[in-house]
C-alpha cells in the first residue's frame, strides 16, 4: 500500500443511546428483577448512566456472589421487551451515509452479543459487524483491528476508547453525558443527537481523501490527464496543476465524433485557465469493430481507443502516468466496461484511489472556485444510441443536433433544464430525458418536441432523466464487466 492509499471506510457504533433509546427496555428489566428478588433498584439511576458492563451495574445492588446468576436472569428475560425500544433521531440516515461513502457500519457495545444483536434485528439495522461484551480498552482494540476511521459514541468512555485507537470521536448528547464531559474524554466532535451526523463524516472523509490524493499525484510527480471536460477530470487537471505544477501536468481530449463540439470548446477555456498544456488528439473508434457494433461493452473499445492515443502521447513527452477522472461512485457502480479497458492499459485513478465521491468531488470545485463544480454530466453522445443499433458518425449529429436543438427551444419557453438526453432507441424514435422535476413541463408541450425534426416519433421518459439510462435495456450486463 502506497502512503497515499487509505483502508478501506469503517464506522464504529455505540448500540444505548447511541443508535437505540433502550431505556424502556432495560428499566423494564430491572423492575423485573427487583419485584422477584425483594432488592431495591433505582431504576432512574440505572437507566440513566448507561455504558458499562451490565455485571458492573448488577454488582451496586446484588452481593457480588449473586451476580453471575443475576446477570443470567437479566438476558433470560432480557428478550421479552426488546420491542419498547426506540430508534433514536438520525440513526437510519446515518447508516445510509456510512453505505453511501463505501463504507461498513460496526457496531461495537459492551452489550452481550445476543441482546445486541436482537436489538439490531428488531430495529431492522443491517450494519457490516457486531462487537458485543467490548467496554473500554476492550472498545478501542475492536477499533484498532478494524482499521476504523470514526468511532460514535454517547458515553466518556466511549470517547476515551476512540481517543486510544486514534479514530475521530464524535459524542451525542442523547445518553447521560454532557457535551463538556464528552469534549473532555477526547470527542473531535459533539452533536445533540446524530441528524447532524452525516455532514460531519462527509467533512472528515473529503479532508482525508483531499489530503490522500494529494499525496498520491506529488508520488505520481508528473501525468497526463485524460480529460473530457467534465467535474471529475477537471477536478483532477485542477489538482494535479496545484500539486505538481503547470510544467508536469498535460491534459489531453480526445476528439472524434463522439465528443460534442460544445464540449471540446469548454475544456479549451478551462485548460487554459489553468496555464496547462493542452493537447487534442483525434481517436478513431469508428475503426474499432466492437465499437461500431454498440453492444453492451461498447465502452470498452472507447477508453481502450483514448489510452492507445494518449499513452504513446505520453511517453514521447517523457511522462510515465496517464490518469483518468474515475472516482469512488464509478468504482461501485457495477456497469464500467471502460474501467477494465483504462485498468488494463496500466491508467491510473487517482480519484478513485483517495475515494473521493462525486458528490465531494463537486463540494471540493466549488471551493476552488472551478466553473465545472455543479456542470451536468455529459456523457459521450454515442451513449445516446440503443444497444444493438450500430454507431455512425451520422447518427451521433443527428443525436447532437437534436439535443442542441432541445435545449435552446426549453431555455426559450423558460424551462430552466439542466440534464437532457435524447436518445435514438431505433426506427427513427427518439426518448427525451430531462430532470425530473420538469418532466411533466416538458411533456406537455409538443410543439417544443416537435422541434426535433430527425426523428418521426419522440417520448418523454416519465422518470426523468438518469446516468446510464441505455444500460437499463440491456438483459444481462453483468457479461459486460
Amino acid at each position: 500500500m502506497s502512503a497515499a492509499e487509505l483502508p478501506p471506510l469503517v464506522v464504529g457504533f455505540d448500540l444505548d443511546m447511541t443508535l437505540l433509546d433502550t431505556r424502556p427496555v432495560i428499566g423494564a428489566v430491572y423492575h423485573l428483577l427487583a419485584a422477584e428478588t425483594g432488592t431495591h433498584i433505582d431504576v432512574d439511576t440505572v437507566v440513566g448512566r448507561l455504558g458499562p458492563p451490565l455485571a458492573d451495574e448488577l454488582a451496586n445492588w446484588f452481593p457480588a456472589d449473586q451476580v453471575p446468576a443475576m446477570v443470567d436472569r437479566y438476558r433470560e428475560i432480557y428478550h421479552e421487551h426488546i420491542g419498547a425500544q426506540q430508534i433514536l433521531p438520525g440513526v437510519v440516515d446515518s447508516l445510509a451515509a456510512v453505505r453511501a461513502q463505501h463504507g461498513s457500519a460496526v457496531v461495537i457495545t459492551a452489550k452481550h452479543p445476543d441482546g445486541a444483536r436482537r436489538h439490531l434485528d428488531a430495529a431492522g439495522f443491517e450494519v457490516a459487524e457486531l462487537v458485543g461484551s467490548a467496554w473500554a480498552d476492550g472498545k478501542s482494540a475492536a477499533l484498532v483491528e478494524r482499521s476504523a476511521t470514526v468511532y460514535v459514541g454517547d458515553h466518556t468512555a466511549d470517547m476515551a476508547a476512540g481517543r486510544a485507537a486514534g479514530v475521530y470521536s464524535v459524542g451525542v448528547t442523547t445518553g447521560g453525558c454532557t457535551a463538556e464531559e464528552l469534549t473532555a474524554a477526547g470527542a473531535d466532535v459533539v452533536l445533540p443527537d446524530l441528524t447532524g451526523f452525516p455532514a460531519v463524516l462527509d467533512d472528515v472523509l473529503r479532508e482525508r481523501r483531499l489530503a490522500a490524493l494529494r499525496a498520491r499525484l506529488a508520488e505520481l510527480g508528473s501525468l497526463v490527464v485524460a480529460f473530457s471536460g467534465g467535474a471529475d477530470s477537471a477536478f483532477l487537471l485542477a489538482e494535479a496543476v496545484r500539486v505538481l505544477g503547470t510544467e508536469n501536468v498535460v491534459a489531453a481530449t480526445a476528439i472524434s465524433p463522439s465528443l460534442p463540439a460544445a464540449e471540446l470548446a469548454a475544456a479549451r477555456e478551462f485548460a487554459a485557465g489553468l496555464g496547462v498544456r493542452h493537447l487534442t488528439p483525434g481517436t478513431h473508434e469508428m475503426r474499432r469493430e466492437g465499437y461500431r457494433a454498440n453492444a453492451g461493452d461498447r465502452c470498452y473499445f472507447c477508453k481502450a481507443e483514448l489510452l492507445d492515443t494518449v499513452g504513446p502521447l505520453a511517453a514521447e513527452l517523457g511522462i510515465e502516468h496517464v490518469a483518468t477522472g474515475t472516482n469512488a461512485d464509478d468504482a461501485v457502480a457495477g456497469f464500467r466496461p471502460g474501467i477494465r479497458a483504462a485498468f488494463e492499459r496500466g491508467a491510473v485513478t487517482p480519484l478513485r484511489d483517495a475515494g473521493l465521491t462525486k458528490s465531494q468531488i463537486r463540494y471540493a470545485s466549488r471551493e476552488l472556485g472551478l466553473s465545472t463544480w455543479d456542470k451536468p454530466a455529459a456523457a459521450c453522445l454515442s451513449s445516446r444510441i440503443a444497444y444493438g443499433i450500430q454507431i455512425s458518425p451520422a447518427k451521433l449529429r443527428r443525436v447532437e443536433r437534436a439535443e442542441t436543438t432541445l435545449r435552446a427551444a426549453l431555455v426559450g419557453a423558460g424551462i430552466p433544464v439542466q440534464n437532457l438526453r435524447v436518445r435514438d432507441l431505433g426506427e427513427d424514435g427518439a426518448r427525451v430525458e430531462v430532470d425530473a422535476d420538469l418532466v411533466a413541463a416538458v411533456r406537455d408541450r409538443s410543439d417544443l418536441l416537435a422541434e426535433l425534426t430527425d426523428f418521426d416519433t419522440v417520448t418523454v421518459d416519465p422518470r426523468g432523466f438518469r446516468s446510464g439510462a441505455m444500460n437499463e435495456l440491456l438483459p444481462n450486463p453483468e457479461v459486460f464487466r
